[in-house]
């Protein structure tokens, strides 16, 4: 891509023919830049628009192939008593359908005509969700003397788990089973080769695909999250009690942190300048919180807000350019740096114990 806008730089100039060639370049360049960012704005107000109306489901377009018939089902209580409310169906794909035409039934529907059966993993399963997301090591030799949990089945299932741990504010628990359902279906993706090919990225340090896989870990993550606040939020208006739900960030994954970078004053950089109004904005309190680089201080603000108004200022942070996910640095003198190093060690040896068949 750097170099087809190079190639059409260098054709401007050649059609210019400007005296001082490298100024013009810049000045090309910074046209290019303009243009792409008009156009990000768009795409971010368009997708605004998609997520306001797609907010009552956890759905998602971004979201990698082979979600197209996943979901996730859980309970609502009936106050009623009545069997026929007791569960619903929440689509991760909302072009997937679970009815059939015809007398055939699909697995979720064989034990009640007018009930979706809530899926649920498998007892190897289960046992996968609970293995810590950085122990990739356990993961892979699980998946080799497991190879039955490759199924879109226990995918699902996992999901469930999340849901249920998110329900009961179990955070990182929801989140553990979220990496690992993503895990099964990264692997049952890529093909025949597909569990070596991924467990040899995602343990390359650097590697692209790590970037792809925790953001789909963690924007999954949201979409549950948000979910589970709105059923709280109904359960609440209805007079049943529940916890109050807060948006807090986190990191998903071990060995990573959260960095506040706030984009500086009078720069002449557009992105820049767009998150410096974006900063500006900020109530009072945020903008200290901010300034301190302290991520419990902005979660304390978060959490004094409503739901809906802390979700728009987590997107304002990330529109912003205000929030990174960077690498922790360890202290190997520590008991804990010890142990990371040691495990970051167990992650190495897969990596070259692990075949790339590309």
């Amino acid at each position: 891509m750097m170099a087809a806008l190079l190639d059409q730089v260098n054709e401007a100039l050649n059609k210019k023919n400007p005296e001082n060639r490298y100024a013009a370049m810049v000045a090309e360049i910074e046209d290019h830049l303009n243009k792409v960012q008009d156009l990000q704005k768009q795409l971010l107000t368009k997708l605004a628009e998609l997520e306001k109306a797609e907010s009552s489901k956890i759905t998602s377009e971004s979201i990698h192939t082979g979600f197209d018939s996943s979901y996730v089902a859980k309970s609502t209580p009936s106050t009623s008593g009545d069997k026929s409310n007791d569960s619903k169906v929440e689509l991760l794909n909302p072009n997937f359908s679970t009815s059939n035409s015809g007398d055939a039934k699909t697995p979720s529907a064989a034990d009640d005509d007018d009930d979706d059966a809530e899926i649920e993993a498998s007892a190897d399963g289960r046992k996968f969700a609970h293995i810590k997301a950085v122990d990739y090591r356990e993961s892979h030799a699980f998946i080799t003397s497991h190879p039955h949990i490759l199924s879109e089945k226990e995918t699902d299932g996992i999901l469930v788990m999340a849901f249920d741990a998110q329900i009961q504010g179990q955070d990182d628990s929801a989140r553990n089973y979220i990496h690992q359902a993503l895990l099964l279906q990264y692997c049952r993706s890529l093909g025949k080769d597909g569990v070596a090919l991924f467990f040899k990225r995602i343990t390359t340090k650097g590697h692209q695909a790590q970037d792809v896989f925790y953001k789909d870990v963690q924007d999954t993550y949201f979409r549950i999250k948000s979910r589970t606040t709105e059923l709280s939020a109904q359960r609440a208006a209805d007079g049943e009690s529940g916890d109050v739900e807060q948006i807090q960030l986190h990191a998903v994954e071990p060995g990573t942190e959260i960095k506040i970078h706030i984009p500086p004053e009078n720069s002449e950089v557009e992105a820049e300048k767009h998150g410096r109004d974006i900063f500006e904005s900020f109530a009072p309190d945020m903008r200290k919180a901010l300034e301190s680089g302290s991520l419990d201080k902005v979660n304390e603000v978060l959490g004094k807000l409503k739901v809906p108004e802390a979700e728009e200022i987590v997107g304002l942070l990330s529109e912003a350019g205000i929030l990174s996910v960077e690498e922790q640095i360890i202290d190997a003198t520590t008991e804990e740096g010890k142990q990371k190093i040691k495990e970051m060690e167990e992650q190495a040896a897969l990596e070259s114990s692990a075949g790339d068949p590309e």
